[in-house]
């Protein structure tokens, strides 16, 4: 398996995870949806936007250090979120709608990326201001994994409320040979 393999099998699972969550979270109320449950980012709601927030900080780095890459070309005239906590969209509707737009143009970001491109340096300022270099290819899998970790957040919220959001297994995502 190579490392473009993996980064396409994550974006699948990234896609195929947030339709379900997405299913999940659209059976609560919205009294449910934003009641500050003591998760790091409140509520569900908060939770969700963080992580397209997050989504967005990275991707958006991606496309001003890749030009190269064409898929990145909305994330160019997306606005860069000032800060992590950003409620992005109050609306669950509108939410989803950019999530799933993001979530297919991250698909055919590494259906386009080369493996000379996932081992090269990312250069980039951090929420902070400072300086960063660091493998493409490992600051996907951050990237991926930031978002899994949330998710999981998600799930156990929603399991709280009493909604199972069922099969979370990355394995079930893995072709069979």
């Amino acid at each position: 398996m190579s490392v473009k393999e993996n980064m396409q099998l994550m974006a699948s699972y990234n896609q195929w995870m947030n339709q379900a969550i997405y299913k999940a979270v659209g059976e609560l109320s919205r009294a449910d949806l934003v009641a500050d449950k003591g998760a790091f980012f409140g509520s569900v709601l908060g939770t969700l936007n963080h992580n397209l927030v997050a989504d967005i900080i990275w991707l958006k780095r991606f496309a001003d250090h890749f030009t190269e890459l064409s898929s990145l070309d909305l994330v160019r005239t997306l606005e860069r979120p000032a800060a992590l906590n950003t409620q992005l969209f109050d609306d669950l509707l509108l939410l989803q709608s950019k999530r799933f737009e993001l979530d297919k143009l991250i698909i055919a970001m590494m259906d386009e990326v080369t493996d000379e491109i996932l081992a090269s340096a990312l250069v980039y300022k951090n929420m902070k201001g400072i300086d960063h270099s660091q493998r493409f290819g490992f600051t996907l899998q951050h990237f991926f994994n930031h978002q899994t970790h949330h998710r999981g957040q998600i799930t156990t919220l929603l399991f709280q409320m009493g909604i199972d959001v069922g099969t979370t297994d990355l394995i079930t995502t893995i072709p069979r040979m």
